[in-house]
């Protein structure tokens, strides 16, 4: 985990730490910062998109998992969701404050998809 600022980009657009920050508000902007430049060309924006997307989909797949199992899984499904949410806000001040904060499991492979 970084503790620099996020440097300012160097050609326009909007400041990394800020990009990184909004990736976290839905997958769609994740996704646009995956797919337009300059923003697909910085591994700061890179990792928070990614870890964003990984996010979503690992909470999609617990839900899904739990949804199989009867009344016990069921009663636990608003919890995963409250933890996605809280993990993407924790995520998302970190970002705006210009840190790579790196979640368990997701955060290594947003890493490994960044830099790749």
């Amino acid at each position: 985990m970084s503790t620099a600022p996020a440097p300012a980009p160097a050609s326009g657009g909007m400041p990394d730490n800020t990009a990184g920050m909004l990736a976290y508000i839905t997958i769609i902007p994740a996704i646009i910062f995956l797919v337009m430049e300059p923003y697909n060309k910085r591994p700061f924006v890179r990792f928070h998109a990614f870890q964003c997307l990984f996010l979503g989909l690992a909470a999609f797949a617990a839900q899904v998992v739990l949804s199989i199992i009867p009344i016990i899984g069921w009663m636990l499904i608003p919890f995963v969701a409250l933890a996605t949410l809280v993990a993407a806000i924790w995520c998302l001040i970190k970002a705006n404050q210009g840190q790579k904060f790196k979640l368990p499991i997701i955060g290594d492979f947003a890493e490994k998809q960044a830099n790749a």
